[in-house]
């Protein structure tokens, strides 16, 4: 029976998800892997057979603070963090790591607010910065002839795009089950509340993994210090290990992926 990892959107929280994945690979290989956002460069790193290890260190190297340097565009739309070196993480990533299990990412077309889900042979490094484009923070993404931004807008975790693919179980990674800002929090949600198709999903099996404490303010989600992303990927690994025990009779037969 396919188990699907889902993973959320959230600027640098994306650390706490690497940690989860840490103690999740012990005793956990999914079958699809799907993502948003910053979980979709997770994602794929994890479909493409990226060891957790790997992907810990990834988040405290340096680098990590050049994906979203702060810049003061002409026009608001056209996004006030630097895209190039977001371009660059999605291209090595797409270089390095190519998925051995399904995969998916949702990207927001505009002006009509549509999500779209990608998969497969269809998926190109555009579609993979396009799910990264946090409107007014990264400019739109063009793909023939059409714009699209961050998958998360619409919908933080895109559990329909599993079940799409024939998950019947699923272990969700949300960073952002509580906004770190009752503003956005208020916001988002408004916006979601006219922008999210209304979708339930009760044959679907669901473990969901989120901070256990507050992972910081809203400028932490787009300011990269070593001592955040080592505080967060320990507090995932942490809170996963905890639901590990909770993993249902569904997902027992997936094995541990080699190399974590």
């Amino acid at each position: 029976m396919p188990c699907a990892l889902v993973l959320s959107g959230g600027g640098m929280f994306g650390a706490y998800q690497a940690g989860a994945w840490k103690a999740l690979a012990r005793t956990f290989r999914p079958d699809i892997v799907v993502g948003v956002s910053v979980g979709a460069l997770n994602a794929w790193a994890i479909a493409g057979g990226c060891s957790p290890a790997e992907l810990c260190a990834s988040w405290t190297r340096r680098e990590s603070a050049d994906v979203m340097h702060l810049r003061f565009p002409w026009l608001p739309w056209n996004g006030v963090f630097d895209v190039a070196p977001l371009q660059r993480k999605v291209e090595e990533y797409f270089a390095r790591f190519q998925p051995r299990v399904p995969f998916v990412t949702c990207l927001v077309e505009l002006p009509r607010f549509r999500q779209i889900y990608v998969t497969g042979d269809r998926i190109t490094p555009a579609h993979l910065r396009a799910s990264c484009s946090i409107p007014f923070g990264y400019p739109p993404v063009r793909i023939d002839g059409k714009f699209y931004v961050d998958g998360g807008l619409v919908e933080a975790v895109p559990l329909a795009a599993a079940v799409e693919l024939g998950a019947t179980s699923a272990v969700v990674i949300n960073v952002l089950e509580f906004m770190p800002s009752r503003l956005l929090r208020a916001s988002v949600g408004t916006f979601r509340a006219f922008t999210a198709p209304k979708r339930s999903f009760p044959n679907l099996e669901v473990i969901r993994i989120g901070p256990s404490e507050p992972l910081g303010r809203v400028r932490d989600t787009a300011s990269w210090k070593e001592a955040n992303a080592r505080r967060w990927i320990a507090l995932g690994e942490r809170d996963a290990a905890a639901c590990v025990g909770q993993l249902p009779r569904s997902f027992a037969g997936c094995q541990p992926p080699t190399g974590s």
